[in-house]
């Protein structure tokens, strides 16, 4: 079974080339126009993301596999998520295959997570998390665990390492085991 990761027009896109690369999964990729465009602003050249993905759609072929929940999936995550994005998911809008997708693993009870990278929230955006989360799906803003750099200064850290964190968080919501966890950086207090 694939995980299904779509990108939208938010920042953040670096994450979503992260879990490209750590998935123990193959990826089913999907990216809004505005996706398409920030993550070549932000990464490099959205031809990677198509060359190491398993399949591609294209945000407009409400026909593709992923728009219906009879295809088994090992869940979808949204990263970068936008406030756009998340509004029309919440409210039940499912006019684009990103929206659709999201419609399908919510009604079929599968894992879906919404990466937000939108500061600050308004109460619009903060009552459309709600309504997400209520609905089953999960709100995972893109805050890096900064307790992974324990032992490190600031300028010693990069900030590709913190958002590798937090996409092997990310992932281990979906069950993959992540390379370094809280207890680690427990144990290397204690050294």
């Amino acid at each position: 079974m694939n995980l299904v990761l779509a990108l939208t027009g938010a920042s953040g896109s670096y994450v979503a080339k992260s879990i490209m690369k750590k998935s123990k999964w193959p990826i089913t990729l999907i990216a809004s126009k505005m996706g398409r465009m920030v993550y070549e602003q932000e990464v490099d050249n959205f031809s990677w993301l198509e060359e190491n993905a398993d399949q591609v759609w294209k945000d407009s072929d409400l026909s593709a596999t992923v728009s219906s929940g009879s295809v088994p999936t090992v869940g979808m995550v949204v990263v970068p998520c936008s406030a756009n994005t998340l509004g029309k998911v919440s409210h039940g809008i499912a006019d684009s295959l990103v929206s659709r997708a999201v419609h399908c693993h919510l009604k079929e009870r599968r894992k879906v997570v919404l990466c937000i990278r939108e500061a600050p929230w308004s109460s619009i955006t903060a009552k459309n998390a709600s309504l997400f989360s209520e609905a089953g799906g999960i709100v995972m803003p893109v805050s890096p665990p900064y307790y992974m750099g324990k032992g490190r200064k600031p300028d010693e850290i990069k900030v590709s390492e913190m958002l590798d964190f937090y996409a092997d968080h990310v992932l281990s919501l979906f069950g993959q085991e992540a390379d370094q966890t809280w207890e680690d950086v427990r144990k290397w207090g204690n050294k």
